[in-house]
């Protein structure tokens, strides 16, 4: 899998938030993009995810040589970020199994063993809305860990977690696929301390 931005650039009203990116990220490594709060690394990585649409530049995906349709491209990313939003109407196993209908586990992995592997066995038939900040940043995380898409993205992701739940993270977010692309957007060193690729979003605000 391949991301590849050129001249990319966003803008609200008269403000540039990023502008002129030129990036090619690939597969089987990861890249943070740093910088302070309000310095556009969530709207990069929106960007990134084809979320948002941009005001100039191209954004392409290919996978295997194949230049993926636009219209594909959210199949092949899962996001976690504390401004998205869950279902809190559905119980944590009924959310389980609706993301599984758009995007499959990894290893054919069950609802069941994905709670297990989020802490949240006994939780499993309690609905979202009920959960502490903390739990559904787990869900969060979760599904973007544990589906089978080449394209993972995390913005801020250890927010509202405590001790515990951090070193929950620095687990599983090691134990990604050699095969797949790890993109994170933070200002929190320990949650990146393992990436070999860092960025500083600053160079795209000229």
């Amino acid at each position: 899998m391949q991301i590849k931005a050129e001249q990319l650039g966003k803008k609200y009203r008269r403000e540039w938030i990023v502008r002129r990116v030129d990036l090619t990220l690939t597969a089987g490594t990861s890249y943070t993009f740093v910088g302070p709060n309000g310095s556009g690394k969530s709207t990069l990585l929106q960007l990134l995810a084809g979320n948002l649409p941009t005001t100039e530049g191209t954004l392409s995906y290919s996978l295997n040589g194949r230049v993926l349709e636009a219209d594909n491209w959210f199949r092949q990313i899962s996001i976690a970020a504390p401004y998205l939003e869950l279902v809190e109407e559905l119980t944590l196993d009924e959310l389980l199994v609706f993301h599984q209908t758009f995007k499959p586990f990894k290893a054919g992995l069950t609802p069941s063993q994905i709670a297990d592997r989020l802490w949240l066995t006994n939780a499993r038939h309690k609905e979202i809305k009920y959960f502490s900040s903390g739990m559904k940043q787990r869900v969060k995380l979760g599904l973007a860990f544990f589906s089978d898409v080449p394209v993972v993205i995390l913005d801020e992701p250890t927010a509202n977690l405590d001790r515990q739940g951090a070193d929950w993270y620095q687990e599983q977010v090691r134990l990604l696929g050699a095969n797949q692309l790890l993109l994170i957007g933070s200002n929190q060193p320990d949650e990146y301390d393992f990436c070999p690729n860092v960025l500083d979003v600053s160079q795209w605000k000229r």
